[in-house]
This record gives structure tokens, sequence and C-alpha cells, in this order.
């Protein structure tokens, strides 16, 4: 007998695909259950499946009328109780509308007094959990669906937070987490020798729903497991307890393309690969899928697959939505020209210019009056670039010549080089060498800090990759990331401060990099202005008010003005204070509690008027009746030659006694 089975994705924002759910849609589809995955705001999916019911009552009553047309307006009309979707629905065109009105409004009253609940529709749901920060709303997911299953079902939570915080997770909703892999037989149904976590990913999933992953159009996939470091910061050990060494990728890359054709990229989420005793057999298996060093990629006809998997029954909900996509795609890339019309009139005529209000059937019917001018068109198929990207990052301290050779072999970019602590740098460097000098041209790492380093230690990792850019000729992109902790205080949230940083710094840092967008890149010039020319004047920076680090060149432009919020003027408040007062300073400033600002006063007057310059001006600047908006109009018009050497300037920092 078919099972129910629903995969879930609580809401908040990833770049990866849940490749859990992704192997758990494998098995149960080999198995020969329904399955259906979802990521939203969960009343919504409660109300489509109840519209989904109410439309199916509709069509008993008469079924000369599409009601699926309709199904945006009782959807509506179900989630809001508005009686104007109610009229847009225009029963009384029909004989019987009377009968229809009382069910829409019955299944009206079915969500709202949560009749739902008494007649659940799943025999399993799985929900994946991600960063212990995202507890709140992970938790309020797993409250909103637990009523859903039956009764004898199985209500299943797992994933990253599930497995490090299974205590408090069951405290806020009851549920008992599964901690850990899926990764041996029986694991879910007793006798199965099915692996789940061996299994393939079911990338068809990703296409029923309407969020879109950013790291698209790649193969996912570990080619091991684990890690052989046991890192204080890290969540590995807990997660992936045991290492393994190799696990085979082509069969797994086989079976998407002939279900979804190829993607562009190979996306390995290994921790620690080159740990692995079968190293060259990972890199010899990832030149033989077609990912060597130079490996190119042609787009394959997207509207094409998605309607030979309508048309196979391949999985309905994806395929639905896909095609309609791609139909409107096509139709904005025609729309003005001649073939235009036609093809407007393939989808209003089959309803297919909303997901919500068409079929299979029509979708397929719209193709079919469509494909003769979609095959006349000119295609002019790219050529593209694979890349490979072992998106956990490389042990730097496991390189060798041999290493950095087979890292050579494949089309790797970026090559991301853990870089966690200033204590390996030598490692570091030897291995950012070792590769560029085997032709690795990009590189990417993420620099932890808050953790237990001092502030100082980030800079002089940056510094470090910005100086090898210039050394190597080879782009290596940085990405400061603040340690939150795995447990206990804070682990929910993201307000953690480490034992040698304070608040202010903290905050600091993030407003640079809200400059830099995130990140470092190559160019020391850009580098310095950023972070500061050397390492007492970062330091400077991580003590400079927020709004003028958020509008730098702004203010340093005001001194120009001799304006008493200039950087020039904040520069001589501090000149002016003692050591004692500097530090007097510095214990109100690095506590960054100026949001309400309610002119916090001290008994000296020179500190004071440091103080006065760490208000939030923000809303001086943007808005009409601030006293800087004028200014800064004047500032945003001036020339590029103008801006140029504001920006290439350390003057005003110089002044700093």
């Amino acid at each position: 007998m078919k099972r129910n089975i629903l995969l879930i994705e609580p809401n908040y924002k990833n770049k990866f695909p849940p490749v859990a759910l992704m192997k758990l849609s494998t098995y149960h589809k080999n198995l020969g259950d329904n399955v259906v995955f979802y990521k939203g705001d969960i009343k919504d999916f409660i109300i489509d499946r109840i519209a989904d019911k109410c439309i199916a009552k509709l069509y008993e009553i008469d079924k000369t009328i599409f009601w699926q047309s309709k199904k945006d307006s009782i959807f509506t009309y179900i989630k809001t109780r508005k009686s104007c979707y109610l009229e847009d629905i225009a029963l009384s065109d029909m004989d019987s509308w009377i009968i229809a009105e009382n069910w829409i409004k019955y299944y009206k009253d079915y969500f709202w007094n949560k009749q739902y609940l008494h007649h659940p529709e799943w025999d399993r749901i799985f929900v994946t959990t991600l960063f212990t920060f995202y507890c709140d709303i992970t938790a309020k997911t797993i409250n909103e669906l637990k009523g859903l299953v039956k009764p004898d079902g199985l209500f299943m939570v797992g994933g990253v937070l599930a497995t490090l915080q299974p205590d408090e997770l069951e405290a806020a909703t009851g549920i008992k987490p599964y901690r850990g892999l899926l990764n041996h037989p029986g694991d879910l149904d007793e006798g199965d020798m099915q692996i789940i976590d061996e299994l393939p990913l079911d990338y068809t999933i990703l296409d029923e729903i309407e969020y879109k992953y950013p790291m698209s159009n790649a193969y996912y996939g570990y080619l091991t497991r684990g890690c052989i470091r046991h890192c204080a910061f890290c969540a590995v050990p807990t997660l992936e307890p045991r290492y393994e060494d190799y696990i085979p990728l082509r069969e797994r890359i086989e079976q998407v393309d002939r279900l979804c054709g190829p993607q562009q990229n190979l996306l390995l989420m290994d921790n620690n690969v080159m740990a692995s005793q079968s190293f060259d057999q990972i890199i010899q298996e990832i030149v033989d899928c077609g990912f060597g060093k130079g490996a190119t990629y042609v787009v394959p006809d997207q509207l094409e697959i998605a309607i030979r998997n309508l048309r196979e029954g391949v999985n309905d909900r994806a395929y639905m939505r896909k095609t309609q996509a791609l139909l409107l795609e096509y139709y904005r890339s025609v729309e003005k020209k001649p073939e235009g019309k036609d093809v407007f009139e393939a989808l209003y005529n089959h309803h297919a210019f909303k997901f919500i209000t068409t079929t299979k059937e029509e979708l397929l019917a719209a193709y079919s009056e469509i494909e003769p001018i979609y095959r006349k068109r000119k295609v002019i198929r790219r050529v593209h670039q694979r890349l490979v990207d072992f998106n956990q990052g490389v042990d730097a301290r496991l390189f060798t010549p041999h290493m950095a050779e087979q890292f050579g072999r494949i089309a790797i970019s970026p090559l991301r080089v853990a870089f966690d602590h200033i204590e390996i740098k030598e490692t570091y460097l030897n291995a950012i060498r070792m590769s560029a000098k085997n032709g690795i041209k990009n590189f990417s790492n993420y620099l932890l800090y808050n953790f237990n380093d001092k502030p100082i230690d980030l800079y002089q990792r940056m510094e470090i990759n910005v100086n090898l850019c210039d050394e190597l000729d080879v782009n290596i992109y940085s990405f400061p990331m603040k340690y939150h902790p795995l447990y206990g205080d804070h682990s929910h949230d993201r307000d953690y401060i480490g034992k040698h940083w304070n608040t202010k710094y903290v905050r600091a840092v993030q407003a640079i990099l809200n400059c830099t967008k995130g990140m470092i890149g190559r160019g020391t010039q850009y580098f310095y202005k950023a972070f500061g020319k050397d390492e007492k004047e970062y330091m400077t920076l991580l003590e400079m008010p927020d709004t003028f680090i958020i509008y730098r060149f702004f203010f340093e432009w005001l001194d120009s003005k001799n304006h008493p919020c200039s950087m020039g003027h904040w520069v001589d408040a501090i000149n002016a204070l003692s050591d004692s007062e500097w530090e007097a300073l510095c214990s109100i400033i690095h506590k960054n509690e100026f949001s309400s600002w309610d002119g916090v006063e001290t008994s000296s007057e020179k500190v004071n008027h440091a103080l006065s310059f760490y208000r939030n001006l923000r809303n001086d600047i943007s808005e009409k009746t601030g006293k800087l908006y004028i200014l800064k109009k004047e500032f945003n018009a001036l020339s590029k030659q103008e801006l140029e050497y504001i920006k290439n300037s350390h003057i005003v920092l110089r002044r700093l006694s």
C-alpha cells in the first residue's frame, strides 16, 4: 500500500538544498510511496491542500466548469474569509451555484476550525534542521506540522540542530529528534536493505517549491564523510563521528543526467577530503565524471526535459511548476515578436499564466500549440566552464606537492583552504603556494573570528591573503565568519562575544564587511582603505562610530567643510583624551549600546564630547529633515576624480596621535 510522505524544510534562507530530504525522497519513491516536498509558509501549504479538496468536490457537482482556473480565488477566500473573493469565483453563472457556494464555505470553515487535524493525510513527515540560531523558526514549523501525521504514523526531525541540541528541540516541540545519519539498512523500515545516506539525490523535488536555492545547476554530494580533526568550534565530529574514506560518485551523476539533464558544476560537501587514503582515486573519478581541468558544459533544453518528465509522470508536482515557469519565460522572450500573439493565446486559453490555475493536461496542451513555434527559434547553445567546489574547505595541514598537483588536474574554482587561526600561517602559505604552482588561480576561505582569536589576528590573516594575490598573481576571496557557539548561551541567537572581543569590535567588523559585500578580494589599496593601512589604524577603525564606518567617505569629506560631525573632529576629540579618559570612553563604547541614544554622559566634558559622535546619525543623513541630508546630496554629486581622492587617502586617520 502506498504511503503519503511529506518532506519539510523550515522557511529559513539557505544556499544549499536539503540533501537529506532528497535522499529520503529517493528512498520512499523506490518503495512506491507518494512523496511531497515543501518549503514555505505552513499555513499556505495546508490551505492549498484544502483548496484541492474543495475543487475535487466542485467537480463532483459540475464537471462542465474548469474549476482549477478558479483555484486562486478559492485559495484566497479560504485564507482571508473575504466575500469579494467568493464573488470572483462567479458561481451565479451555474445552475447549482448555491450547492457550490456552500461547499466552498464549508472548506473555508474546515480550515479556520482546524477540522483538518481530525483527518490527517500523512503517514510520515520528515523535517530537516539546520543551524542552531534557526531554532525558533524550526520549532514553530514542527509545532504547526505535528498534528498532520496519522496517529500511527512517523514524525521524524533530523539534521544539524536535531543532532546538536536534541533536548532543547524536544522541550520546544514535544518531538524527540533523530540524531546522526541514516546510514544503516533498516533505519526506517525493518528488513529494507537500502542505506539511505548512500542513495542518489532526488533533484526533482527542488522544482516542487517556489524557493530557489542560490547554489543551483550543480551536482551535490559527498565523496567522503566525517573529519579526522576535532576542532572545538566545529559540529562535524558530532554530526559525522565516523570517517568514511570513499563514497563512489559516478552512478549518482549518471542518474541525475538521465532524469534532469547534465548539471554545470560539481559541489562537494566533504568535510575533509584530503584525509582520505583514496584521495587519488577520488580525483580520478572527478575527472572521469567530466570535471577535469578545462571541462566545459552546454546548457540543455530545460523545457524539453520538463515536458518529457511531465509526460512520463516523473514528478507531476515538480514538472508542472517547472513547465509553467519555462513556458512563461519563453513567452516573455517573444512577447513583442510576431509569434508572441500565438504564444499568448495558447497560455491564456489553457489558464497557464498562473501555476495555481492550470493542470498537467492544460500545460501539455498549451505546449502542443506552442511547440511548432518553439522549434523554429534560433538557438545559441553557449559553452560554459565547469567548476568543482569542495564547499566546506580543504585542510591546509594535509597539503603535499602531490596533493596540490592532483587538485590541479580538476576544474576546481575556487579552492577553499581553511585559515581558521593565525597559528597555521606557514602551513597555509605553503598550501596556497603549492596550489598556485600547479595552475590553480582562484581561492577562497572563511576566516573564523570571535572564537579564541584576538581582533588583530583577523587583520593579519586578511592582509596575508591580499599580499598573496599580488605575490602569486592569484585571486583569493576571504569571507570573515563570526563564530557562534553550538551549545549553551547564545547558541540560538547571534549575540555571542568571544573572550578577546567586545560588541563594538564585532559590530565594526560587520559594518566594514557590509561595505565590502561580506568579502575581501584582490587589491591591497582597497583593503588598506577598508581595514586600515596597518594594525594600529585597523584597531582605530574598530573604535570608530559605526555610522562613520558605513558612510566613511562622506564623513571624511565633511572634514573639508570643517563640519562638527566630520571624521576629523572625531579624531580631534579622541586625541584630546588622557589615558584614563580613553579607558572611560572605551568602557562605554565597547558595549555598543547606542541604538536608543539618550545622551549618555560621564563626569568628564571631553569624554562626553567624544561620546556625542557615537549617536546613530543615519536618520540625519537619509531623512529630508535630517541635519546632514543636504550635505549628503552634495557629496553624492561629487565627480569620480574627487571621490577617488577621498577613497585613496588616509589623511584624516593619520592625524591620530
